[in-house]
């Protein structure tokens, strides 16, 4: 019996290496890129570090308890019973000269300004896993696709979890996409996937990329973790400071509150808008996740003019209610009274139109 039983399990580890070995999961950075990590100032003792102490789990909570309530305690509501509302925009019909924003769901997003086209964190596959049952997108988000896309500019990638980073999407994008700016590391994911090398852009925190036509993008902290399989933080994660000609732009990635939202608005601020992750949130996790109150602080931090919920309706990937993130930052915010873009998925926002009214769509939705 007990050679059945470790014949069982040497068959299990083989079959979970071998799974390891598909596309989707990427590749470990390596060579050049490896040596260049090692040099950054925010990898030590073989990963990359956060700027300030960031447990896995707050105080008092350990991962046991974490994935029984994921598993067995079931928040009521926490996938909409309804399809969620969107708006069906034609992208490659958009006139260039308009400065635009089309939000996917979740942390996916098409921007256009200044006659540039960026596209950030598309997830267009279904699901946000390395498996097509799990994880999956909810009614009324899949409706835009890699074919939706016109000619993308700057491929902006903030890490590369799942619901951030997905093979099909960018595998199908790789002829639309001129240049992809990513975080250190995770060019080794994008060119196994078979992005040239020249056109991945890899920086460091603080380190900052001078593009075309007056555009500038700098990668700055964020304070969250990285990985694909079982390996963390071989990569690094990051928000991004957009200059453009005409607006200065947050792009912020995942991150739980911290310092370096004051800091970066001190640097590089003040911002025209600001993308903040209001989604997938726990007290458990409130290092790696904001929650929406804290949304609102970091939007102050940072001297935004305007600020933009993402990471939200689209995946349940915590214990709240689907809708719970956007409800209570629009709550949180009548004491505060930041403008607040919450529009439907694909409706057109106009960047230069203060005026646009945006409803309150969620209450209209199981």
């Amino acid at each position: 019996m007990l050679l059945y039983f470790f014949v069982i399990c040497a068959v299990l580890v083989v079959a979970v290496l071998i799974f390891l070995q598909q596309p989707q999961f990427g590749k470990a950075p390596a060579g050049q890129r490896l040596e260049r990590i090692k040099s950054s100032p925010n990898y030590k003792k073989g990963s990359f570090q956060n700027l300030e102490n960031t447990p896995d789990l707050a105080e008092g909570a350990n991962m046991i308890s974490v994935i029984w309530s994921f598993l067995f305690n079931k928040t009521p509501r926490q996938v909409p019973v309804d399809t969620l509302p969107h708006v069906q925009t034609d992208i490659h019909a958009l006139d260039s000269r308009i400065d635009a924003l089309i939000w996917f769901g979740h942390s996916s997003y098409f921007l256009q300004i200044d006659g540039k086209r960026l596209l950030v964190d598309p997830v267009f596959n279904g699901n946000a896993s390395p498996v097509s049952f799990t994880t999956k997108s909810f009614p009324g988000t899949t409706n835009y696709h890699s074919e939706d896309m016109p000619k993308i500019d700057y491929l902006i990638i903030t890490h590369d979890h799942w619901d951030h980073l997905d093979y099909a999407t960018v595998k199908k994008l790789q002829p639309k996409v001129a240049q992809v700016i990513c975080p250190l590391g995770v060019g080794a994911h994008l060119e196994y996937w078979g992005y040239a090398p020249s056109k991945i852009i890899e920086l460091d925190w603080h380190e900052t990329a001078d593009l075309t036509d007056g555009f500038a993008i700098h990668a700055t902290p964020g304070r969250h973790f990285s990985g694909r399989g079982f390996k963390r933080n071989g990569t690094l994660w990051a928000s991004f400071v957009l200059n453009a000609p005409s607006q200065r732009i947050f792009i912020g990635g995942d991150s739980g509150y911290g310092k370096h939202f004051a800091e970066i608005g001190k640097q590089y601020g003040p911002f025209d808008l600001a993308f903040l992750e209001d989604g997938q949130y726990n007290p458990a996790w409130i290092y790696i996740h904001m929650l929406p109150e804290q949304v609102l602080q970091a939007a102050q931090d940072l001297n935004a003019q305007s600020v933009f919920p993402v990471h939200n309706s689209k995946f349940s990937l915590a214990m709240h209610a689907w809708d719970e993130p956007l409800a209570r930052v629009t709550e949180a915010n009548r004491n505060v009274g930041l403008p607040l873009l919450t529009p439907k998925i694909g409706q057109l926002v106009l960047l230069n139109d203060s005026a646009q009214v945006f409803n309150h769509w969620w209450e209209d939705v199981r």
